[in-house]
């Protein structure tokens, strides 16, 4: 099928193509994220995309001086420092895809070596042991596993489906674990010498403290996350989320990253000695991302971003915070308002609007964030802030299932509560049009991921609604994406979703291939030919179906990239590609 369309209808962008007009776009680098901190927090590595893909450096604290560490073609997804200092393990994500390798190297880039992610598995949620030179992962979300870097040796700590591995005590006889699909997952103890689990919380994070009994845990229980300790909760709000958090080796210090204001950051840090707390800042950006120590305490590395601002690379000691890989600012970026306004049904929606300079009503896109469970925040958005300095106002909404505003939203999209989610999509439109931000007649819709197949849902139940649509490895058919996602994935989401047998009635009438006849809407359709998340099936079947019809459309094919575009080339044709698809369908002159 592919072959078939890559003669008509299919554009593949090669690798390190592109042919950008200089100044007419802000930067499409990512920037440098993924912080690791040596021992003595003097030193930090990091992943970069300065040299066109994400590859992983070090520097001195404090210094321009970097290194970079060869760890091959392959992108890197996340590095990690060793409690002794002597390794960085590197998460790899060949051909872009999103199966997961781990690679072991010294910090000075010797003794490079793969340990585990080989053949069809994936290697995730990497950790090394606080005190101990032995990196914890699962594979699969079926094995949880400890390596010695030294000798090599390999132990399976359990087995089960859907479990991943988030610490081991120091004496090996007890597992923390989280098991369960998406919105239910629980983190348990687990007795390694007798097999027995003991519920902790539900949620997604937690480690043991330093004596391997005491547990600190992001406790999803109550309707926002909080920060507990055991039985005890030490960090709490009644209107924000404890979105993660970060324990000090010996136990003393707890740094909280807090989500606020519908998306913004704050981190404050709780001496668990005496319970006194206290804020980070100023932070260096709108959005604070990865958190974590140096092994002894001294020195609290974290990503920030803004929008302008692609993600850096910065660190808090008793010097204050200091960048370490990061760029301003652009200057004159866009930032976006928070608007809040009610969906059909009452439920209180909000989202982050970047209005372009003049007075409304101006073309409007629509941008839908993956996951679901995912959350649109003030961040780093290139291609925003393209379309502002064009004069088209960009809409990034939180629609029900999005993360950041408690258990119940996140969970009012699951199975047949999906219609509503959709539905969401024209009360934002809707919403953008009486209050004279979007002109009715040129209004464009666009998402990523899950957002792609929400594109794809609006246009299919809201034909005439928009004048232009561009899907991003969007799914469209969810017996195909059950069929051909990798088996983890599918396990997963099946909560989400609803089940591939028991519930196909109800995944076949929200699949929009459905109702593809509907869609009279200019169309592009954007995916990484190596995609394992969302299959390259998913785009084919709505291309296909596009061409039989004769509704316009495009199809953008990159090579070596997965479910995300992971090299700067590709994001740069991506962006250029996207603003003039819509341009071309917004403008005036239509």
């Amino acid at each position: 099928m592919t072959g078939q369309l890559n003669r008509v209808d299919v554009t593949v962008l090669p690798m390190g193509w592109t042919n950008l007009e200089t100044g007419s776009f802000p930067s499409e680098v990512s920037g440098s994220w993924s912080p690791a901190l040596s021992p003595d927090g003097r030193h930090a590595a990091y992943v970069s995309d300065r040299g066109g893909r994400p590859q992983v450096w070090v520097q001195p604290v404090g210094s321009d001086l970097t290194f970079l560490v060869d760890t091959g073609e392959a992108p890197v997804a996340a590095v990690l420092w060793s409690t002794g200092g002597g390794w960085l393990a590197c998460q790899l994500a060949p051909g872009g895809a999103p199966r997961h390798e781990l690679w072991l190297v010294r910090p000075d880039g010797s003794e490079l070596h793969q340990v585990a992610g080989f053949g069809g598995d994936t290697a995730d949620n990497p950790r090394w042991l606080p005190g101990r030179s032995l990196l914890a992962f699962t594979e699969n979300l079926t094995t949880a596993l400890l390596i010695d870097p030294v000798s090599g040796e390999r132990v399976v700590v359990a087995e089960g489906e859907l479990i991943s591995l988030l610490d081991v005590s120091p004496a090996r006889d007890h597992a923390l674990l989280r098991i369960g699909p998406r919105g239910d997952r629980r983190i348990v103890v687990r007795d390694l010498r007798t097999g027995a689990d003991e519920v902790v919380t539900r949620g997604e994070q937690a480690v043991f403290g330093p004596d391997g009994v005491t547990v600190f845990a992001r406790s999803e229980e109550g309707e926002l996350p909080t920060l507990t300790r055991d039985s005890d909760v030490l960090a709490s709000s009644g209107s924000d989320e404890v979105e993660s958090f970060a324990v000090t080796a010996d136990g003393r210090t707890v740094a909280v990253l807090w989500n606020v204001r519908g998306g913004l950051s704050e981190v404050t840090l709780i001496d668990l000695e005496t319970g006194e707390t206290r804020p980070v800042g100023p932070l260096p950006g709108s959005v604070i991302s990865g958190p974590t120590w140096s092994s002894d305490g001294s020195t609290l590395g974290f990503t920030a971003e803004g929008p302008g601002q692609p993600h850096g690379v910065w660190v808090s000691s008793s010097d204050g915070i200091v960048a370490v890989s990061a760029d301003p600012a652009a200057p004159g970026a866009v930032r976006p308002t928070l608007e809040t306004f009610a969906a059909h049904d009452g439920l209180t929606l909000t989202g982050w609007l970047f209005r372009p300079a003049g007075d409304g009503p101006h073309p409007t896109v629509l941008w839908f964030h993956g996951g679901p469970e995912a959350q649109e925040r003030p961040g780093h958005g290139p291609l925003f802030q393209s379309l502002t300095d064009r004069g088209i106002a960009v809409f990034a909404p939180n629609v029900r299932g999005s993360s950041g505003f408690g258990r119940s939203f996140v969970n009012a999209d699951n199975l047949a509560l999906r219609y509503a989610a959709i539905e969401d999509v024209r009360t934002c439109a809707s919403f953008l049009t009486t209050t004279g931000v979007a002109d009715p007649a040129r209004l464009g819709i666009m998402g990523r991921s899950y957002g792609g197949y929400l594109t794809l849902a609006a246009l299919t139940t809201f034909p005439g609604l928009f004048a232009v649509g561009i899907d991003v490895c969007g799914m469209s058919n969810f017996a195909t994406f059950y069929e051909h996602t990798e088996p983890w994935i599918a396990s997963a989401a099946v909560s989400k979703y609803g089940d591939p047998v028991a519930d196909r009635e109800l995944l076949a009438d929200l699949s929009p291939i459905t109702r593809i006849d509907r869609l009279r809407t200019p169309l592009m359709v954007v995916h990484g030919e190596n995609d394992s998340n969302v299959p390259v099936i998913e785009a084919e079947q709505v291309v296909k179906a596009l061409a039989e019809r004769g509704v316009p459309h495009r199809y953008l094919l990159f090579p070596d990239e997965g479910h995300e575009l992971l090299h700067r080339s590709s994001r740069a044709d991506y962006l250029r590609e996207t603003v003039d698809w819509l341009t071309t369908y917004l403008s005036s002159s239509r």
